[in-house]
């Protein structure tokens, strides 16, 4: 499994999948959503407003190649990205970093692997509580192996 070995591994965002000229996309720890994914800034940098057009560029790019993928591979009825931070802020010395939640919405049940992935809170508004699934190295690889080939379309 790859793992990004520079300055951002402490901060599991999940196993390598593809990277760009300027960002790095992770496979994210939790797979409640099947496809889920992190999409972080190579480079330290704390706040949107600090990005360089080059970078806001090559992101627009990950987002129609990420998007196109994943509906590709999973067919997901929507996307929902978010670049929250909020968890830095709750440690003593928080030092934020840029990066992106890249979640599939689905309004079916997805079947991968023998498994079984439910988006339990799709059309839902009000505040969830999140639900964590994590799953096998083996079906980690499996979804990075089907994500890779349809990012390479």
């Amino acid at each position: 499994m790859d793992r990004y070995n520079g300055e951002l591994e402490d901060r599991n965002y999940g196993d390598l999948l593809s990277e760009t000229e300027y960002w790095l996309i992770f496979l994210a720890p939790n797979q409640s959503n099947i496809g889920t994914c992190v999409v972080a800034l190579k480079r330290h940098c704390g706040t949107l407003d600090s990005l360089l057009d080059e970078e806001w560029l090559d992101f627009a790019k990950i987002v129609r190649q990420l998007e196109y993928s994943i509906k590709c591979t999973f067919n997901p009825i929507m996307f929902n990205w978010g670049s929250l931070m909020n968890a830095e802020y709750l440690i003593e010395h928080p030092d934020p970093h840029v990066h992106w939640h890249f979640i599939p919405r689905y309004n079916q049940d997805i079947q991968f692997e023998g498994l079984t992935f439910q988006d339990v809170y799709f059309g839902k508004m009000e505040p969830q509580p999140i639900k964590i699934r994590e799953v096998s190295n083996v079906v980690r690889e499996k979804i990075i192996e089907k994500i890779r080939e349809s990012l390479s379309k």
